[in-house]
C-alpha cells in the first residue's frame, strides 16, 4: 500500500508517529507544505487550491493508495471536494476530537484550542452542533494565531510561547476546563507547555492514533496485507526544521525539497 500524508508543515508527523505504531508493510510518501504555512490563516479557496495540488502531486509521483489530510485546517476546507475528485481513493481527515472528548470530560467544561479557519469552518461547526445535543457541556473555544508558526520554528518551550499559551488558557483554567481538544496537528507539540500552564492534570485529545486505526480499518477491506516494515519518505515545499522532525519520528530521515 501506498499512503500520501500531508500538512502545511510539521504537524501533520505527530499522525504519522502514531501510524508507524500501527502500519506494516506500506510505504509512506509525507508531504509538508511549509512554503504556504500556516493554513489556519489562509482563506478557504487557497487552502483548498493547495490540497489539491498536494493530491494530485501524490498521485502523479507516487501513485497512492489512500490519502491522509493531516491537518484540521485543511480537512475543513477540502476533504469534501477531494472525496468528490479522487473517488477511488481511500481518504481520512482530521476532526477535533470532540466526541472522545465529551465521553472524557468530568467537569463537563472542555477547552477546544484550533487555528481560525478550523473554528471558523462549516465541518467544526457541524460537530460542535451533533455532539452538543448528546451531553449537556460547555465548550472553551479558543482560536490560536501565531502558534503554528512558534512550532514550526521550534519554539515549543520558549517564554513567548508560554505567554502566548497564559493567556489562552486561564480563562480554562479558571473555569475547571479538565479536557482540551487539541484542535490542530501541531499541537500535540506542546502538550507538555499545556499541562503546565493548566497547573494540572489534563485528558489532552489529539487524533492521530484514531487516524492509524481508521486507515489499518480500511486498508484491510481493500485487502491490505498490515506485516512488514514501513518506509517513509519525506518532502517539504520550503524550509523546514529537521531537528523537530528528528524529535518527532525518534530517528534522522532524509527531507527532500519539492516545487509544488
Amino acid at each position: 500500500m501506498k499512503i500520501g500524508v500531508f500538512d502545511s508543515g510539521l504537524g501533520g508527523l505527530t499522525v504519522v508517529q502514531a501510524m508507524t505504531e500501527v502500519i506494516k508493510g506500506a510505504e509512506l510518501f509525507y508531504v509538508a507544505d511549509t512554503k504556504n504555512a500556516p493554513y489556519g490563516e489562509k482563506t478557504t479557496d487557497q487552502i483548498l487550491q493547495y490540497s489539491l495540488n498536494i493530491t494530485q502531486y501524490l498521485i502523479d509521483n507516487h501513485q497512492i493508495d489512500a490519502l491522509i489530510v493531516a491537518c484540521n485546517t485543511a480537512t475543513s476546507a477540502a476533504i469534501r471536494y477531494l472525496r468528490e475528485q479522487y473517488p477511488s481513493l481511500i481518504i481520512i481527515g482530521t476532526e477535533p476530537g470532540i466526541k472522545p472528548a465529551i465521553e472524557q470530560t468530568r467537569t463537563g467544561k472542555i477547552g477546544v484550542l484550533a487555528t481560525p479557519a478550523t473554528l471558523k469552518g462549516d465541518k467544526y461547526q457541524d460537530l460542535v452542533n451533533e455532539m452538543a445535543m448528546q451531553k449537556d457541556v460547555t465548550l472553551f473555544e479558543q482560536a490560536c494565531p501565531g502558534l503554528v508558526e512558534q512550532i514550526e520554528n521550534g519554539e515549543t518551550h520558549t517564554l513567548k510561547t508560554k505567554e502566548m499559551l497564559e493567556a489562552w488558557l486561564h480563562p480554562m483554567r479558571e473555569n475547571g476546563v479538565d479536557t482540551i481538544v487539541l484542535g490542530c496537528t501541531h499541537y500535540p507539540l506542546v502538550s507538555e507547555v499545556i499541562e503546565h500552564v493548566m497547573q494540572r492534570r489534563l485528558n489532552l485529545i489529539h487524533t492521530g492514533e484514531a487516524i492509524a486505526k481508521r486507515l489499518l480499518s480500511l486498508s484491510h477491506e481493500n485487502g491490505h496485507n498490515n506485516e512488514g516494515d514501513l518506509k517513509i519518505t519525506l518532502y517539504s515545499t520550503s524550509d523546514i526544521d529537521k531537528s523537530i522532525v528528528t524529535y518527532i519520528l525518534k530517528g534522522n530521515i532524509e527531507i527532500k525539497q519539492i516545487n509544488i
